[in-house]
């Protein structure tokens, strides 16, 4: 009997010992934030690390600041906590009464502990911003705006629930598509930035031709409204395009037989294309060095404003055209009629240059008058003569002396006016061209 006492005993004593181990539960901590406001938290709200509860709530005071001063608890083994901490306060949704709780964020592990009772201030701790904080920061009118677009909302999905719901189900994929992407774009982060940088340089250049790009705009805007005026010339194309697509097909088959045949030439042009890669490469400072060539060229064919380009200078044309008609057949008769002037004129090139130049040194002095020319009329009184025993100035009688003043007394030939040289150079006789009634090549002035 005593021994079956002593076994139930014992057996009480284990019961008893297993109840108070589970329901003991795990050791605490506890600690006091201190926030801004209380963010509507009440006795026993979550204190969740991660999205896990971790503690609760065990009290909340007003400190002498005018401060919520939150006592809570946090359970082994995410306590203690260590130095470092932080904590929000957050809501589990927009809509529900009593649904706030406090998140931590824990220090490392390789700080310190933080003391029993300790106490987290301000600038460690984070007041939620509730809807009437953000919407008590707009004014009257800008409420009244909101409530308009929260109304057309209501408006625009009013009587469509099935179709919303439906669209709903494909939000889901949608979302993980766009986390698919996003993850395949981080992964090629040097990818991503050169793109973003060549995306930037693109718009920039496009930027610095907005002008071009604008003209452009008009001009497809215009070629949009000329295809659209020609509506029914485009449709009577789009029912022929069936019949030349099928007559293109035949085409593009016969002509496979003529690339077979221009393999052939291929085949045959490519040893002359290994100078080709020498040649492109010298020719490459000329192109560089014709970029300025090219680039007035553009200014010169088209500019911006009207009759300074070529090709306003071209629309001109056809009203140029009747006038300079009747001005080109008259100017290609005198041209005609001038040529033998020109012809006689034009061996004499050298003589008319020198005249000029002499004319303008002669006429360069000048005095408080202006300038003035120094002219001195020469009469020759001797005559060089040539003979075996050498040359000797013979006198000219005074009645002779004037005699070149006469006209058509000396016909002298190009280079006629000065001593003949030793390269036969002149006088000018133009191959035997200039004969006897043209010019007299003995005319030329005595010396050697």
């Amino acid at each position: 009997m005593v021994s079956r006492i002593a076994a139930v005993g014992a057996l009480v004593l284990a019961v008893v010992l297993i109840a108070a181990l589970l329901l003991q539960g795990d050791p605490t901590h506890r600690y006091y934030m201190e926030f801004e406001t209380a963010g509507q938290l009440v006795k026993d709200d979550d204190v969740q690390v991660g999205g896990r509860r971790v503690g609760s709530i065990k009290a909340i005071d007003l400190t002498s600041a005018n401060l919520a001063r939150i006592e809570v608890e946090v359970t082994e083994p995410f306590a203690p906590l260590h130095e470092g901490t932080t904590g929000v306060i957050r809501a589990t949704s927009l809509s529900g009464v009593a649904n706030r709780y406090i998140a931590l964020t824990p220090g490392p592990n390789s700080s310190a502990k933080l003391a029993e009772d300790a106490v987290l201030r301000t600038d460690k701790t984070t007041t939620i911003v509730d809807l009437d904080q953000l919407f008590n920061t707009l004014d009257t009118d800008a409420r009244k705006d909101l409530q308009n677009v929260v109304q057309g909302f209501a408006t625009q999905i009013e009587g469509r629930s099935d179709e919303a719901g439906e669209a709903a189900e494909y939000f889901n994929p949608a979302l993980s598509q766009t986390a698919r992407l996003f993850r395949e774009l981080t992964e090629d982060e040097g990818a991503l930035s050169r793109f973003i940088v060549n995306s930037a340089r693109t718009v920039t250049a496009l930027a610095e031709r907005r002008d071009d790009l604008a003209d452009l705009v008009g001009n497809t805007n215009t070629t949009a409204a000329a295809i659209a005026s020609e509506e029914q010339a485009l449709g009577r194309t789009l029912e022929l395009l069936p019949t030349t697509l099928r007559r293109a097909n035949s085409t593009f088959v016969n002509l496979r037989a003529t690339l077979d045949d221009l393999d052939v030439l291929v085949s045959a042009s490519k040893p002359a294309t290994k100078d080709l890669a020498p040649f492109l490469r010298k020719l490459r400072p000329l192109v560089a060095a014709a970029k300025p060539t090219v680039r007035d060229l553009r200014r010169l064919v088209s500019r911006v404003g009207p009759d300074n380009d070529l090709v306003d200078a071209t629309r001109d044309f056809p009203r140029l055209q009747p006038v300079a008609s009747r001005a080109s057949d008259a100017g290609v008769a005198a041209l005609k009629r001038s040529q033998p002037v020109l012809e006689f004129i034009r061996p004499y090139t050298p003589e008319l240059a020198g005249w000029l130049r002499d004319f303008g040194q002669g006429a360069a002095y000048y005095d408080a008058n202006g300038h003035y020319a120094r002219i001195q009329p020469l009469f020759n009184a001797f005559q060089f003569s040539d003979n075996p025993a050498g040359g000797a100035l013979t006198p000219i009688p005074p009645e002779q002396r004037l005699d070149y003043l006469e006209t058509g007394k000396f016909k002298r030939c190009p280079g006629g006016a000065t001593a003949p040289l030793d390269d036969n150079s002149n006088p000018f006789l133009d191959n035997g061209s200039l004969g006897a009634e043209d010019c007299d090549p003995s005319t030329g002035p005595p010396g050697p």
